[in-house]
């Protein structure tokens, strides 16, 4: 095993790990050294990889986030004003999905989380390159949004049913 796959195996464990991974488990399970273990972290942590040591072990340090999925009707002049108000609260527009009577279910991934995205989004709708994909469903649609926490998911879903574009659950 080479150190790149050596490394690449010790940060699957980590992430899987329900528990810290002490650096002398790795060293065993590797055969190798608790030194080369610490090098290994280093590099790990060099390529980026939020790594945290604790006096139990190692830990992955992955961002915590939570999503809600939005029923949500709105005409194209609100497309900006919705995407804006999920993104101002901290909130990230991954996907867009409508239900189709005839096609059945239709998904793409939008990944918005700026408003520079929102932007670049609205640039592509407004020069004709395709049309919301709402439109195909009288305006109504879905997205997932993801966020750190539930209340921000709280505070987006408030903005929502404030500017009236949020259907509630029937």
């Amino acid at each position: 095993m080479t150190g790149s796959e050596r490394r690449t195996a010790i940060m699957d464990q980590i992430k899987n790990s329900d528990r810290p991974v002490s650096g002398s488990a790795l060293a065993r399970t590797f055969q190798v050294s608790r030194q080369v273990i610490v090098q290994d972290i280093a590099l790990i942590r060099a390529e980026g990889n939020d790594v945290i040591s604790t006096n139990r072990g190692y830990i992955f340090n992955a961002p915590h986030t939570v999503s809600r999925i939005f029923k949500v009707h709105h005409t194209d002049a609100d497309l900006e004003n919705e995407l804006c108000g999920i993104v101002d609260l901290g909130g990230k527009v991954i996907n867009v999905m409508v239900n189709h009577r005839v096609y059945g279910h239709i998904e793409a991934e939008l990944n918005i989380r700026s408003r520079r995205q929102v932007e670049n989004f609205m640039e592509d709708i407004r020069s004709g390159k395709s049309s919301p994909l709402k439109n195909i469903t009288s305006d109504y649609h879905y997205h997932k949004v993801e966020a750190e926490s539930e209340e921000i998911l709280d505070m987006i879903q408030d903005m929502l049913k404030r500017r009236g574009f949020l259907i509630e659950a029937e």
